[in-house]
């Protein structure tokens, strides 16, 4: 194992279980919606048409997809900084890696705001300069205390 990555092992080892932060706020607009609905071949009304979902949809408005708000975990989790930054000495690439959990509690109503919140689960060792993290992502909802996604995602950094 590498200095570098003995050394990154023990920060992340030292801060399991932690919370390492809350992200930005973004605003989920139905151009949003539309776009990833076109992309993903998935235009069920209750997504993309604001006035029959105004009459049919439990939600009287749209909701984004569940697979859209995971999609922006990465994005959402970007403006996270980490809570020991000397972690990413001598990292020149992070890789998602996959998934573990994923569910989906709440909808995501049109023009609402979404973040991250990140909590380390573990970190190990996958190679002599490979650590691997996984973490607990909650996705929040602006003024809604019960979040819109829980994803256990893992990323590789090297």
């Amino acid at each position: 194992m590498s200095e570098k990555a003995a050394a990154a092992l023990e920060i992340y080892k030292s801060i399991e279980g932690q919370e390492e932060g809350v992200g930005e706020w973004l605003e989920i607009d139905q151009d949003r919606i539309n776009m990833f609905a076109d992309a993903t071949l998935d235009h069920q009304f209750i997504h993309i048409d604001p006035e029959k979902s105004a009459e049919l949809s439990p939600y009287k408005v749209t909701i984004a997809h569940g697979f859209l708000t995971l999609s922006l975990i990465v994005h959402l989790g970007a403006s996270i900084p980490p809570l020991r930054p000397e972690v990413l000495d001598g990292v020149f690439m992070g890789v998602n890696y996959g998934l573990d959990k994923v569910r989906f509690p709440a909808p995501v109503p049109v023009n609402s705001k979404v973040r991250a919140r990140h909590r380390l689960m573990s970190a190990e060792l996958k190679g002599d300069n490979t650590i691997q993290v996984k973490r607990e992502v909650t996705v929040e909802l602006e003024g809604s205390d019960k979040p819109v996604c829980v994803a256990e995602s893992r990323y590789m950094y090297g």
